[in-house]
Formats: C-alpha cells, structure tokens, sequence
C-alpha cells in the first residue's frame, strides 16, 4: 500500500525547503531536529512565527522540514514559508489565509529580492572609482 505525501516548498535566495504535513500532536522538526532547539534565536523566532499565527492548529499536526543551501537566516525564511503553506493546504481556511496575508505576504507569496551583482569597473554594484578632470 503506498501512502500519499504532499509536499510543500518554499525559497528564499537560494535556500530551499520542502516541508511535509500530516495529522500527529504538534511535533515540528527541521533537518530531524526539533525547532525548540534550534540556534540562533532569531531564526527559530523567524520559522515560529506562522506557529503562532495559527493557533490551534499547531498542536494536530506535525511538520518535518527539508532546507538546504544558503545562510542561517535565508533558511529560517524559507523554512516558514513552506510552514505557512502547508498549514494553509492542511487547514483549507480562507481566514488562516488571511491572517498569515495580514500579517506578512511574503509569508505565503515568498520574496524574490536579491543581492546585486558587483559589476565591472567598480568595487560593488553601484560604487565607482572616483575620478577627477583636472
């Protein structure tokens, strides 16, 4: 018998996550490690946030979360988006959809901002060598 999985990503610069939903009593785990210990603080803040919005919710379900690639912060974010996506999928709650939209849009939507490039001729992006006519 072959049991059916929907999974559910998110991305945030080059980090990507995959979380997996399914009915059990609020265990959450990223990379098979409970979100309760992971470090630093700001980031365990940052992949609890749609936790919180949700209420409820939080304690009928468990969520493993797959991220790889990028830095700490990227991945917390990335993280909480394919949380917040998967609780929506699970939940098939407008209101939860607009709570979390409310709340933070790039929470469902994702944000596609990233760093600039640095460009030839210059030490950055936009920086120049300054140069003088006289």
């Amino acid at each position: 018998m072959s049991k059916h999985v929907k999974l559910y990503s998110g991305s945030r610069k080059t980090a990507k996550a995959t979380a997996n939903i399914q009915a059990g009593n609020g265990k959450i785990k990223i990379n098979k490690v409970p979100v309760e210990l992971i470090t630093p603080k700001v980031a365990r803040d940052v992949i609890v946030t749609p936790l919180l919005l949700v209420g409820d919710l939080r304690d009928k379900v468990d969520i493993d979360v797959k991220v790889k690639g990028g830095g700490f912060m990227s991945r917390s974010e990335a993280a909480a988006i394919a949380i917040s996506r998967a609780l929506v999928d699970w939940s098939k709650s407008s209101e939860l959809k607009q709570s979390i939209l409310e709340y933070n849009k790039h929470l469902l939507v994702g944000d596609p901002r990233r760093t600039e490039p640095k460009k030839f001729g210059g030490r950055g992006p936009r920086k120049r060598k300054q140069k003088s006519y006289r």
